[in-house]
């Protein structure tokens, strides 16, 4: 499953982690940095993702999300797409999504992402009221979900998850 995570998303981790709602994001977030590293899920990486992290003023904070990018990211929607992303975007702009979240949305949607992951809850709140196969979440909520898919799976006489038994 492809998954893309957004500016902010990367940087929880390096915010002040004083408000319970911040700091369980940051641990979800790092969770699911693991669980791309595991192969778990592929990281999808844009141009946008890439400008904005080019921005960010601190450059430990910097350095540190693009190395991870770097190699981590199993897709990368770049320059050849940007005619496709850029007319999406602006379809989303159009129904209210500020421009930056929909060059996101719209790179996870080019890139077949079933979730965009993010900390915007305003970005969250409007583009969860639009009709599209994408799913935007937040970290927390997206590893609750992802946890609760494993714990649903059917499981044979053994434990083991069906068709996944050690040989």
């Amino acid at each position: 499953m492809r998954i893309y995570l957004d500016t902010c998303s990367l940087n929880r981790p390096y915010d002040a982690l004083d408000l319970t709602t911040v700091n369980l994001e940051a641990q979800a977030k790092l969770t699911i940095q693991g669980w791309i590293r595991e192969g778990k899920y592929d990281l999808v990486s844009s141009e946008m993702l890439l400008t904005e992290i080019s921005e960010i003023p601190v450059e430990l904070r910097k350095r540190g999300i693009t190395s991870y990018i770097e190699e981590n990211a199993a897709v990368h929607v770049g320059p050849g797409n940007n005619g496709k992303v850029h007319e999406m975007a602006l379809e989303l702009v159009r129904k209210h999504i500020g421009y930056k979240d929909a060059c996101h949305a719209a790179s996870a949607i080019s890139a077949g992402c079933s979730y965009l992951i993010t900390t915007d809850y305003r970005f969250i709140k409007r583009f969860r009221r639009l009709d599209t196969e994408l799913k935007i979440i937040d970290p927390i909520e997206f590893v609750r979900v992802m946890e609760q898919q494993n714990v649903d799976e059917p499981t044979d006489d053994t434990g083991d998850k069906e068709g996944k038994h050690d040989e």
